[in-house]
């Protein structure tokens, strides 16, 4: 199946992209149409679709709310200490009242 120019500027055009005439030439678009032609007559009946062709499980765990129980862990990293003792990070002012 041969595309004219025309028409490969006409896909262009449609997908929205600049193809200059050289580049045209040089490209080698039918075998690449010849490929999705082979691809189309493959015969899939049967055949089950998959995400992955590594089928691979992750382990899973309970599903449990904790509070972490790494407060202090947490807050040792703390640049400005001031809040660290009352259990929060103390951080600069973002807004002026003004």
């Amino acid at each position: 199946m041969a595309f004219s120019k025309q028409q490969l500027h006409k896909f262009a055009d449609l997908i929205h992209i600049e193809i200059p005439d050289e580049k045209l030439e040089q490209m080698n678009i039918d075998s690449v149409i010849e490929w999705l032609d082979k691809l189309q007559k493959i015969d899939t009946n049967g055949v089950e679709p998959m995400l992955n062709p590594a089928q691979h499980s992750l382990p899973l765990r309970a599903d449990v709310v904790t509070d972490g129980g790494i407060r202090d862990a947490v807050l040792a990293n703390s640049p400005d200490k001031a809040g660290v003792s009352r259990g929060y990070f103390a951080v600069p002012k973002v807004m002026d009242g003004d």
